[in-house]
């Protein structure tokens, strides 16, 4: 396994300053937004797409730090309702599998996305029950209509460039929120379709991390990892449940909050979700991803990185010896 960071959080720095510190905290991969929620500050498709040199600037600068790329992630939502919104979002993920094809990188992370309720709407419309029955219908209109008929598409263009793993992040707000509605996509697209596995958002709906990645894990369908994780106030939780609109901010009033890796679940929870998934077979990247409201950039990193790496296994495994 390598230990990569996601590196947005060093949106502040220069290309080359953001290797040079994450090189000397002892990173081994980088996973890089192209555009959309995570922005393109180290990793602009436009500029690459258009100067062949500059790819190759590019390529030496990572190689020469003795790093690689984890994934390009373009986070968006190229279903919404809003036809400029959905474009924007669209458009970004085809210059990311172009970007891909070029720098040569596996792995391109993602939301599935959630359109409205009906071709007029304005906003998208994450269905979270089943009664009233019009709520099924909206579901059913949007996996049939909408989501299943653009990624048959985008799995196909995907494919014609060389790019065999899209890693949705089961993320709530889009229609990929947990493994099972990231195995029905699957289903219907095919293979192609895989998870940026990312505990932070499954802890807090109650999912097991660890089980979730055993359950992806028999269909061989974990494609990236994000290292992010979440506290649980469960003295808030006993009276408003684990749905919360309050903004991130309000961490007393939260019914749970992201933090830094260690600090809302504990280190023996994150050995056994790094012993998971070596278990199903993800020997590829841990990419940390920061955004803890209690802790700065470097500190909060710098100890992820920590914890991590005591529960990470570097070297290649022997034949068992002991039967």
């Amino acid at each position: 396994m390598k230990l990569g960071v996601f590196t947005v959080l060093y949106q502040n720095l220069s290309f080359e300053a953001m290797l040079d510190k994450l090189s000397e905290m002892g990173v081994d991969a980088i996973e890089l937004g192209t555009g959309n929620y995570p922005g393109n500050c180290h990793c602009n498709p436009d500029e690459l797409l258009s100067n062949p040199e500059k790819v190759k600037e590019f390529k030496r600068a990572i190689d020469s730090r003795g790093m690689t790329i984890s994934g390009l992630s373009c986070h968006g939502n190229p279903l919404h309702p809003n036809q400029k919104a959905a474009k924007e979002a669209h458009d970004t993920w085809r210059k990311t599998v172009l970007l891909a094809e070029r720098l040569e990188v596996p792995v391109i992370n993602g939301f599935s996305g959630c359109p409205g309720d009906h071709h007029e709407a304005r906003f998208p419309n994450w269905v979270t029950c089943s009664w009233p029955p019009e709520y099924t219908e909206v579901l059913d209109w949007q996996w049939n209509e909408v989501v299943i008929p653009y990624w048959k598409e985008e799995a196909r263009f995907a494919k014609s460039h060389g790019i065999n793993q899209i890693a949705l992040e089961m993320h709530p707000g889009f229609v990929v929120y947990n493994p099972e509605t990231l195995l029905k996509l699957r289903e219907h697209v095919g293979p192609i379709i895989g998870a940026n596995f990312d505990p932070s958002h499954l802890i807090w709906q109650g999912i097991n991390p660890v089980e979730a990645i055993k359950r992806l894990g028999k269909e061989n369908a974990i494609y990236h990892f994000h290292a992010k994780d979440t506290y649980l106030d469960q003295a808030n939780i006993s009276v408003n449940g684990v749905l919360d609109t309050k903004h991130y901010s309000n961490i007393l009033n939260r019914s749970w909050t992201f933090r830094s890796v260690g600090y809302g679940q504990d280190e023996k929870v994150w050995k056994d979700i790094v012993s998971a998934l070596l278990a199903v077979g993800y020997d590829y990247v841990v990419s940390i991803e920061h955004e803890d409201m209690l802790a700065s950039l470097d500190e909060g990193l710098g100890k992820a990185i920590s914890l991590l790496k005591g529960a990470m296994f570097k070297e290649q495994l022997t034949e068992m010896w002991w039967a």
